[in-house]
């Protein structure tokens, strides 16, 4: 199969070296002229898990409609703020029958769109032809070829089943579900909770407080997935729970590192810092719009939200938490 990944950071970069492992002719699409030419000359990405050497299966372009001219499937892991402009320049330059998966996760914070919304209204793809993959997955651990597992999300039970049969291996396990919305919002609102869990870490605020705050996220997590259509299951699964454990927990998360400086009182403009994208910091912001404007409780985006436009501290949040009104746990 003809495999385009378009976008060459850490996870689209291991992404490339999954795929051709798996056998796949891969064309990898990056911004920056000097991956394009690491990866021709030298088999490896310069700026990013750079100490892996790519496999032969795999080229390198800075030309969008040449890296996905003949691809069957395109893997598309754009950091979602910047998605939509890229999604725009593929309009025309994709196959008929292309399949389109979305590796990305998050909410675009000036539309409040997912991945799958922002593509429809960019490519007008027919439903049955996105997918979304998710789950708990660090992109070196993928790179070195460690077990894993993830889900792909999508209307068409064939072109999943597809899909898993042609990128799953004995080291990356597939499964399939037919939740968009779920895993979609579930992908992108753990980061939140990975910057609080963090920051919890950074305050030392132990062992606790750190599985309350898991748990409790993932509350809030489900309520809003549900509140905007996702199925509650896909939040206890490999998109939600999973990934949920591994970004909070893994020393690997780079939403987690951010809120682990930031409870140490580092300024949030050197935390930032760098090339590497923590998806969750735009995305509070929009979880917190959403949870708004849905009407649903989510103290923990909403303090995290607070934090990172500097109206509260990190010790003010966990205050603010840990004295709202009693309930039931299920409330």
């Amino acid at each position: 199969m003809r495999v385009a990944i378009v976008g060459a950071g850490s996870w689209g970069t291991a992404l490339a070296i999954h795929a051709a492992r798996a056998g796949h002719q891969v064309m990898l699409w990056a911004r920056e002229p000097e991956v394009v030419e690491g990866i021709c000359r030298q088999r490896r990405n310069p700026l990013f898990l750079s100490d892996f050497l790519l496999p032969e299966g795999v080229g390198a372009t800075a030309d969008l409609a040449e890296a996905v001219a003949r691809a069957e499937v395109v893997v598309f892991v754009v950091p979602v703020q910047f998605a939509r402009g890229v999604v725009r320049q593929l309009r025309g330059l994709l196959k008929d029958d292309v399949t389109f998966v979305s590796a990305s996760k998050g909410i675009e914070v000036a539309t409040l769109s997912r991945m799958d919304e922002l593509v429809a209204q960019e490519l007008a793809l027919p439903m049955e032809r996105f997918v979304a993959l998710s789950g708990p997955t660090f992109a070196q651990e993928v790179a070195r070829g460690l077990p894993a597992a993830a889900v792909l999300a999508g209307h068409s039970v064939d072109r999943l089943e597809y899909l898993q049969r042609a990128f799953s291996t004995p080291q990356f396990r597939l499964y399939r579900c037919q939740d968009v919305v779920g895993v979609e919002l579930a992908g992108a609102l753990k980061n939140v909770v990975a910057i609080a869990a963090g920051m919890a870490t950074g305050l030392g605020l132990g062992h606790n407080a750190l599985a309350a705050l898991l748990t409790r996220g993932l509350h809030e997590m489900a309520r809003l997935g549900v509140r905007l259509g996702g199925r509650p299951e896909t939040f206890r699964g490999l998109a939600g729970m999973g990934d949920l454990v591994l970004t909070c927990t893994g020393s690997l998360s780079r939403n987690r590192a951010v809120g682990e400086r930031l409870g140490r009182g580092e300024p949030l403009d050197q935390v930032l810092a760098g090339r590497e994208v923590a998806e969750g910091v735009p995305t509070a912001k929009a979880a917190a719009e959403l949870a708004r404007r849905w009407e649903v409780e989510m103290p923990i985006t909403l303090a995290v939200e607070a934090i990172l436009a500097q109206r509260w501290s990190p010790r003010d949040a966990v205050t603010a938490l840990m004295t709202r009104s009693l309930k039931e746990e299920l409330e």
